[in-house]
C-alpha cells in the first residue's frame, strides 16, 4: 500500500473505524459489567440487611436487641472489610451498635453525603472505612414505632467489585486485540480482492505501453467496465487518428512531389538561363523543406502510437551485415556486441534509421574496423527509468571539437569528397529528440569518432 493511493485510504479509513468502534464497546461493555457486579454485590449487602433489620424488629431476647454474626465470619474477623452499624436516631436516645470487624471505628452515613435514597428507603454508595480501606455500603431507615428509629448500614469490601472489574477488562482488553488483529487483516484482504480490478487495468496499461498487449482485455465489474471500455475506445481511436494523419501525409506528399518535378523539369529546360536556375535552386530547397517537414509529422504520428517496442539486437546485427555487403569494397570489419535484453521503446523503421546512418556514417570515414555496442542501462542509480545505449566507434580520422558541432547541422558536410546528401546525422538528432532521446560524439578507443545514441527502453 503505497502513499497516496486508494488502497492505503480504505486501509487507514477502516482502521480508524474499527479501533474506535472496538474502544466504545469496550467502554460500554466494562461499564456494564461493573454496574452488573455491583448489583449482585448489593443483592449480597441486601440479604445481610434485611437479616440485621429482621434481628433488630424481632422480640429481645435475654436482652440482646442486635446479633453478634450473621452467619458469616468475616463480621467477627477484626478489619476484614466486611461490617454492619445500627444506630439508633431517636432524639436523645442515640445509640450505635456495631460487628466485631468494625473494632473502635464507625461507618459514615450515606444521608450526610447527599447521596439519594431509593423509594424503599435503602441507600448504596461508596465510603471510606477503618485503614483507608473502600467500601461499598447499603443503608436503610427502619422504623419500628415505639421501640424506636434505627438506621441500619452493611458494608463488603469494595475491592471485590475493582478486581472483578480489573479482571474482565483485561479478559476484554485481550479478547479485542485478537478481533482488532483478525478484522485488519480481514480489511487488508477486502482492500486487495476489492482493487484488484484497479490493478488489472494498470497492468493492462503498462502492458499496452510496453507493446506485449494492444487492448485491455477480461472481465472487470460493474463499477469498473465503462472504465475499461472508454479506455479500449479511446486506444482505438487513437490508432485511427494516427492511421489518418500517416496518410493524410502520404497524400501530400504525393500531391507536391507531381507540381515540384514538373518545375524542376521546366527550370531544366532553361538551366542555362538565370532564371532558369534561380527557379532550380529554390526547388531544392522547397523539396528540402517538404521533405523536412513530412518527415516531422510522419515521425509525430509514429510516437502516438501506443506500444510500439522493437528489439534492439537483431536490427543492430541486420545492419551491420548489410553495411559490410554495401562497403565491401573498403574491405571492413564490423564488430557487433547487443544487449539481447535491449528493447527501445519505439518503432523498428525509426531505430534502423537512425543506428543506419550512425553506422553508414562510421563506414564512409573508417579505416578498417567499427565498432557497435548495444547496452541495456539506467542513466542514474536515483533513476527508475531504463535507456538503450547504442554505441558506434570507428578508426578514422576523428573530428575535432568545432567539427563535432558542424557535423549535426542540416546539410553540411564536411568533405565533398564523400557521398551523401548531408542529412543523416540531422535526421538522427531529430528522431531521436522526438523519442526524448540525444546523440553525442566524442572520440573512439579505435581513434576515430564516436557517436552515442541514447534512446528511451521499454
Amino acid at each position: 500500500m503505497r502513499a497516496n493511493s486508494l488502497a492505503l485510504r480504505l486501509f487507514l479509513s477502516a482502521t480508524a473505524w474499527t479501533v474506535i468502534i472496538l474502544l466504545v464497546t469496550g467502554v460500554v461493555l466494562s461499564s456494564l459489567y461493573r454496574q452488573a457486579v455491583e448489583r449482585a454485590f448489593d443483592r449480597r449487602l441486601g440479604v445481610y440487611l434485611r437479616t440485621l433489620v429482621a434481628d433488630i424488629a424481632s422480640p429481645e431476647e435475654a436482652g440482646e436487641k442486635f446479633p453478634q454474626s450473621l452467619g458469616e465470619p468475616l463480621f467477627e474477623l477484626p478489619l476484614s472489610g466486611w461490617y454492619w452499624q445500627v444506630t439508633r436516631v431517636d432524639p436523645g436516645k442515640t445509640e450505635v451498635r456495631s460487628s466485631r470487624s468494625l473494632w473502635d471505628g464507625g461507618l459514615p452515613h450515606l444521608r450526610d453525603q447527599g447521596i439519594p435514597g431509593s423509594t424503599d428507603g435503602s441507600r448504596a454508595g461508596y465510603v471510606g472505612g477503618p485503614e483507608d480501606q473502600r467500601l461499598r455500603l447499603v443503608e436503610r431507615n427502619v422504623d419500628l414505632g415505639d421501640e424506636g428509629h434505627y438506621l441500619v448500614a452493611i458494608a463488603g469490601d469494595a475491592a471485590e467489585i475493582s478486581d472483578e472489574t480489573r479482571s474482565f477488562d483485561q479478559a476484554l482488553i485481550i479478547t479485542f486485540s485478537i478481533l482488532a488483529a483478525v478484522l485488519l487483516l480481514t480489511t487488508t484482504f477486502q482492500v486487495r480482492f476489492g482493487l484488484a480490478p484497479l490493478k488489472r487495468i494498470t497492468d493492462g496499461l503498462a502492458a499496452i505501453r510496453s507493446g506485449s498487449a494492444e487492448r485491455l482485455s477480461g472481465k472487470f465489474p460493474e463499477e469498473i467496465a465503462p472504465l475499461a471500455r472508454e479506455t479500449n475506445a479511446l486506444i482505438e481511436t487513437n490508432r485511427e487518428i494516427v492511421e489518418r494523419a500517416r496518410t493524410h501525409v502520404g497524400n501530400l506528399a504525393h500531391a507536391l512531389k507531381t507540381p515540384l518535378s514538373v518545375m524542376v523539369n521546366e527550370a531544366t529546360a532553361h538551366g542555362t538561363e538565370p532564371f532558369g536556375q534561380k527557379i532550380l535552386e529554390q526547388a531544392d530547397i522547397m523539396r528540402d523543406q517538404v521533405a523536412r517537414h513530412l518527415e516531422r509529422a510522419r515521425l509525430a504520428a509514429r510516437l502516438t502510437v501506443v506500444g510500439s517496442v522493437t528489439q534492439a539486437a537483431p536490427v543492430v546485427t541486420a545492419l551491420a551485415r548489410t553495411m559490410e555487403k554495401i562497403h565491401r569494397d573498403k574491405n571492413l570489419t564490423i564488430d557487433v556486441h547487443a544487449d539481447e535484453t535491449a528493447q527501445f521503446h519505439g518503432e523498428r523503421p525509426d531505430l534502423e534509421e537512425m543506428v543506419g546512418n550512425l553506422v553508414d556514417n562510421a563506414c564512409k570515414w573508417a579505416s578498417s574496423r567499427v565498432a557497435i555496442e548495444v547496452v541495456r542501462e539506467r542513466p542514474d542509480a536515483a533513476s527508475e527509468r531504463q535507456v538503450v545505449r547504442v554505441i558506434v566507434d570507428d578508426d578514422g580520422r576523428g573530428l575535432s571539437p568545432s567539427e563535432r558541432e558542424q557535423v549535426a547541422k542540416r546539410g553540411r558536410r564536411l568533405d565533398e569528397t564523400k557521398p551523401g546528401s548531408g542529412l543523416g546525422l540531422s535526421i538522427v538528432l531529430e528522431l531521436a529528440g522526438l523519442y526524448g532521446g540525444g546523440l553525442t560524439f566524442g572520440t573512439a578507443p579505435l581513434g576515430g569518432l564516436r557517436a552515442e545514441l541514447v534512446l528511451p527502453a521499454a
